[in-house]
């Protein structure tokens, strides 16, 4: 995420009416809404929502202080899953930002989380299941997998993990830095893993926290080993659809992106920051390594949109107008929106409204049998909400 003073004005603007928003969910006399928000609870802003495979009954949320509350069946459970805040360092574009669990989780009880350490650094740690209760996770079996230095500024952290289709393999989203100048300089720079999406094994291998892929893009050639794609200023939410990538790119001032590819096809691809914000040239002075790839959908801040946050392609069959279709939204208006990304030509389809306004929306997670929520912060400082997407 990014724009933090707009934040701010924002929570000011909207503290009024914030109850009577989320009561409603989706403007009074929306034609032809195809979904409306149901309210799931009220959490310490909520960042993300996962579940964990072989636990259908289990909802995680990720609140950016440092904890992850366990649902079961929607209802939240009296104690945490865990609580790291003694070891991050929050809040502004800091905290815990995104868990994830191996396909191999209802065996290994691996899981991982990503978040800035007290040193604001981005880390990634490995935890276990405790031993005889799925609902509450290890404290002490935190193993670090990786550091990733951020000196400099707090914003641009990325922080999005997804474990890849079929692959068992780890995928991380990392911000370009923040407030450095020259602007976007870490997002090209192949020796340096900000501004990336990583992709590592991340089991102990070879007397290192983590093992590389050897189809990596850049394994026995210039550049990080971890790094499968760049180019990017602050891929806040990226996720998975079979064979496909959806990676949101949070804009420098005047242009969000998505980008839309097949997942192997990512690989090495410079997605064309600094050199370019959106489809506009930014800082033509200093272009990447490769010619950039542009995105399948840009948009401008008109109407009071800042940031774009990514969501999920829709399979839950209880929303039958939105199947098949990718959700993203703003953080600063709130709009969820859809699309059709078309395989063979990669071009957008049908772009529309699905009739829900969130303000300040913060993240999306799927549920167990494929439910789409979201999140969001309100006009308070300590509270925000999680939804589902229901029929209308």
């Amino acid at each position: 995420m990014d724009k933090q003073r707009t934040i701010e004005r924002l929570r000011r603007h909207v503290a009024g009416a914030i109850g009577i928003l989320l009561s409603a969910f989706a403007a009074p006399g929306a034609l032809a809404a195809d979904a409306r928000a149901v309210l799931v609870g009220t959490f310490d802003h909520p960042l993300y929502v996962a579940s964990a495979p072989g636990q259908p009954q289990l909802l995680f949320v990720v609140e950016q202080p440092g904890r992850i509350q366990v649902l079961q069946d929607e209802v939240r459970l009296d104690h945490a899953f865990l609580d790291i805040s003694d070891l991050i360092s929050c809040c502004g574009e800091r905290g815990l930002l995104s868990i994830a669990f191996p396909p191999d989780y209802d065996a290994s009880g691996r899981l991982y989380v990503a978040f800035t350490n007290g040193a604001g650094d981005v880390e990634l740690d490995e935890f276990l299941r405790q031993a005889g209760d799925a609902t509450r996770a290890d404290p002490a079996s935190r193993r670090i997998v990786l550091v990733i230095p951020h000196p400099g500024a707090a914003n641009h952290n990325g922080g999005q993990l997804q474990f890849g289709p079929g692959d068992g393999l780890l995928y991380m989203s990392v911000g370009d830095g923040g407030s450095l100048l020259p602007r976007g300089e870490p997002a090209r720079d192949l020796e340096d893993l900000r501004g990336k999406i990583l992709r590592i094994r991340p089991l102990p291998s070879g007397g290192k926290a983590y093992g590389i892929p050897i189809s990596n893009p850049y394994v026995g050639k210039p550049g990080r080993d971890e790094i499968y794609a760049y180019g990017l200023r602050n891929p806040w939410r990226f996720s998975f659809d079979d064979r496909r990538v959806a990676i949101a790119d949070v804009g420098q001032g005047s242009w969000e992106e998505i980008n839309f590819l097949i997942t192997n096809r990512i690989k090495g691809v410079n997605f064309g920051w600094p050199q370019y914000e959106g489809n506009a040239v930014f800082d033509n002075t200093r272009p990447g390594p490769d010619p950039p790839t542009f995105p399948i959908l840009t948009y401008d801040h008109n109407g009071g949109r800042c940031a774009v946050i990514g969501g999920y392609v829709v399979h839950d069959s209880n929303l039958p107008r939105l199947l098949g279709r990718y959700l993203y939204g703003d953080l600063c208006t709130g709009e969820i929106r859809s699309f059709r990304a078309s395989a063979g030509t990669q071009k957008v389809v049908g772009d529309r409204p699905t009739g829900v306004t969130l303000p300040l929306l913060s993240g999306f997670g799927l549920g167990p049998q494929g439910q789409i929520y979201m999140t969001q912060t309100t006009g308070t400082e300590t509270t925000g909400n999680v939804s589902r997407l229901a029929a209308p």
